[in-house]
């Protein structure tokens, strides 16, 4: 399978970059606080888990401004309203009239808002391992403590984040998705967007979801709390409360399979089979480690004995396998599978 990338423009030029992947009905995901469509097509525990969600959907992804391939340049100011207006420009630029949607982590309050305001587009609604208020996520120091430090330590900010996400994750894993943190974004963006996530409040608005509403959280999630997934399925009128084993934040590190099991069954999509990672050839998994490294074509034909065009095909048919289009989606893909 692979992703469709595009663009659209918020009303003052900011650039926000979505992609598209799969084929039936759209689904709108509104991912956590943050994002790059390429390096994450290129995890493949991420990329399992999209693949798992477009079985039978499409699924529709973006990267709000300041992160991503989205316009890094203009000031994010991130706001709830500022949210909003993201998912405006992606629903237009897409065309879709109706759809299913899935928040997960910051993009659960964002997608509990956008389903009050929008009570007829919405068929369904899926909220995994999120909150409806911020304050309840964690005591007042420690937030301005992790909000500092990745404001003034972007990458040990990074390292300490992806333990508290992901400490079921293999160690290639976890180094891969520290990498994958700070190249989404500055330390400037992800504090901002670590803020909101602490500020944002949607309690008001959970009694306005009209959608059929799947609630799913893991028992022991170290980033939010099972209460506020017991709030939101109170405060929505239908919704339903799935609790999954398991201590991972991040929805595709754990037991993604049964994440995605009851998810498919909620939108009354058939359950999958097992799907079969993509492999390199004994010279394509050299050439994959070299790009790692950061060398070029042309230093790679000199490590390996081979000219630069062999290089440059060795390189292209691994794009085409692993179904990437950039060395640094290479370079995320191997660390995570070798480290």
């Amino acid at each position: 399978m692979e992703q469709r990338l595009d663009s659209t423009y918020l009303p003052n030029g900011t650039t926000v970059a979505y992609a598209a992947a799969g084929a039936g009905p759209p689904l709108l995901f509104i991912g956590g606080w943050l994002s790059h469509l390429e390096l994450s097509w290129a995890l493949p525990a991420e990329r399992y888990l999209f693949e798992g969600l477009a079985r039978g959907r499409t699924v529709l992804r973006y990267d709000r401004p300041g992160c991503g391939l989205s316009d890094r340049t203009t000031p994010v100011g991130a706001s709830l309203e500022s949210e909003l207006d993201n998912l405006d420009a992606v629903v237009a630029a897409s065309g879709v009239d109706r759809y299913e949607v899935m928040g997960s982590s910051l993009g659960v309050p964002i997608a509990i808002e956008w389903a009050a305001r929008h009570p007829i587009e919405v068929d369904r609604l899926v909220l995994y391992g999120g909150w409806a208020r911020g304050v309840d996520i964690a005591p007042v120091p420690v937030r301005e403590h992790v909000v500092g430090l990745v404001r003034s330590h972007w990458g040990l900010g990074a390292d300490v984040l992806t333990d508290i996400f992901a400490p079921e994750a293999s160690a290639g894993t976890r180094s891969a998705l520290a990498a994958y943190q700070r190249q989404a974004s500055s330390a400037a963006t992800a504090a901002d967007l670590l803020t909101l996530c602490y500020r944002i409040d949607v309690t008001g608005s959970l009694a306005n979801v009209r959608a059929p509403t799947l609630v799913v959280h893991r028992e022991h999630d170290r980033a939010a709390p099972l209460d506020q997934a017991r709030l939101i399925a109170t405060g929505i009128p239908a919704a339903t409360l799935r609790i999954l084993p398991g201590r991972s934040h991040l929805p595709y590190i754990g037991d993604a399979d049964a994440l995605l099991t009851v998810i498919r069954d909620f939108l009354g999509l058939p359950a999958l089979r097992g799907a079969t990672a993509p492999q390199l050839t004994a010279r394509q998994e050299q050439v994959a480690a070299l790009v790692t490294q950061g060398l070029t074509n042309r230093e790679i034909g000199e490590q390996l004995g081979i000219d630069e065009r062999s290089a440059e095909g060795h390189l292209e048919r691994i794009r085409i396998r692993l179904g990437v289009r950039s060395r640094a989606q290479i370079a995320a893909w191997w660390v995570a599978t070798n480290s």
